[in-house]
């Protein structure tokens, strides 16, 4: 008489044992139905192409993986990295501007952040330290602008030197 082998996993009556889900399937379904929520959650600068997953969890990228879109595709930027990331940190600063703000409650504080906008007071000649916190992010904030505009300008020369090549050699 042949010993039957029991599935360790278990049975379903009238079900054989082929269509019973797989090991691993069944720990896919509980990863996505517990981290799913955290995952479809916007992704600053990630990218827009995802790949298809097959159900035996093989990876296809379709034709994002081709020769012709690495050729077409855009290749990195550092003056645009550079300008997004001056441009966080630009938003970070305005977002410490409003709390700090919040604390400064005194009326001359305008008088005083316009004199040292200006240059007619040095930050070290403030005296309240959270008047010289909003002063110092403020200068810190248009200085980020400052530089976020002058990479922007070297960008569209780089930009337009590139055209003007492009254009020198159709002709």
């Amino acid at each position: 008489m042949a010993m039957e082998t029991r599935n360790r996993y278990g049975s379903i009556p009238d079900l054989p044992d082929e269509e019973l889900a797989d090991p691993e399937e069944l720990l896919r379904q509980v990863h996505i139905q517990e981290w799913g929520p955290i995952l479809s959650l916007p992704v600053r600068g990630a990218s827009t192409f995802r790949p298809d997953i097959d159900e035996n969890g093989g990876v296809s990228w379709g034709a994002f993986g081709t020769v012709d879109f690495e050729r077409i595709s855009p290749k990195f930027d550092k003056l645009r990295y550079k300008i997004d990331k001056l441009r966080e940190e630009r938003r970070n600063v305005r977002i410490m501007i409003d709390t700090v703000r919040l604390r400064v409650r005194d009326a001359n504080r305008y008088v005083v952040l316009r004199y040292a906008l200006r240059g007619v007071i040095g930050i070290e000649d403030i005296l309240d330290e959270d008047l010289k916190g909003l002063v110092g992010l403020y200068l810190r904030a248009r200085r980020l602008t400052e530089e976020i505009e002058r990479l922007l300008e070297a960008r569209q020369r780089r930009q337009e030197r590139a055209a003007a090549a492009m254009l020198a050699r159709w002709e």
